[in-house]
């Protein structure tokens, strides 16, 4: 049987953050497409993303939205040679 190789978050187009909320909590690989990042805005619109992603995970839950102290991108990891 062919060993299965997925592809990474930013081969499919996709940027991946680190999300660290107020309560002190924290949330990884939150993925939000490269076509809205970039230009003079930086990493906010990423910011605006997610706290919509958030919004409508917390309606969904039923708990309240919590809110986001800092965002930063998720290092990339590299693929581990093969022997």
């Amino acid at each position: 049987m062919a060993k299965r190789i997925k592809s990474r978050p930013q081969e499919r187009g996709f940027i991946m953050f680190d999300i660290v909320y107020t309560d002190g909590s924290r949330a990884s690989n939150r993925r939000v497409p490269v076509e809205i990042l970039g230009g003079l805005d930086g990493d906010e619109p990423a910011r605006q993303l997610i706290a919509e992603q958030e919004e409508e995970i917390a309606r969904k839950s039923g708990r309240p939205s919590r809110e986001i102290q800092s965002l930063t991108r998720s290092p990339i990891v590299k693929p581990k040679p093969v022997v």
